[in-house]
């Protein structure tokens, strides 16, 4: 008797693949909206001051970088899902993430810069502690319109997969 095979989810039909979940243009002004909240420092709150800064320009916090990341990574689970409903099929459900590691900021992200950020699943192990739940692993990066790698982490996240 043969054994039922059962169809790979789209997650794993894209372990390895690196895929771009979008990409954002950093304003002067989404700069400083930013970092007055939550990185008030003159290099990325001051265009002036920041001339005399190590960057020698105004430019976007790291977290600034990361956070839009998160945003586009949402977007895109958003885009899973509809797309396994378009196919006809049980969609994953994302839950939080336990963390991330060696997130790096490489290159200063200047006002007028494009970021591109992408994504590659890179493994997907069941969790035996949480039955019918898996760690999803990723790397993540963002590169700038001159192809200059502007950051990048390996992240984990919870899924459930159908």
């Amino acid at each position: 008797m043969m054994e039922k095979t059962s169809k790979p989810s789209i997650l794993e039909e894209n372990i390895g693949k690196t895929v771009t979940i979008g990409s954002y243009e950093f304003t002067e002004a989404k700069i400083i909206r930013f970092a007055e909240k939550y990185d008030p420092q003159v290099f990325h709150t001051d265009p002036v001051a920041a001339k005399e800064s190590f960057f020698g320009a105004l430019c976007a916090s790291g977290w600034h970088t990361t956070a839009v990341w998160m945003r586009l990574n949402v977007q895109s689970m958003i885009g899973i899902i509809k797309t396994c409903m378009e196919r006809g099929e049980t969609p994953p459900v994302f839950g939080p993430s336990p963390g991330f590691e060696n997130l790096r900021w490489e290159h200063p992200v200047f006002a007028g810069d494009v970021i591109a950020y992408t994504a590659q699943i890179t493994g997907i192990r069941p969790l035996a502690t949480k039955p019918g739940w898996s760690m999803l692993s990723h790397h993540s990066t963002g590169t700038n319109q001159h192809g200059e790698r502007v950051m990048q982490f390996d992240g984990a996240a919870l899924v459930k997969l159908p």
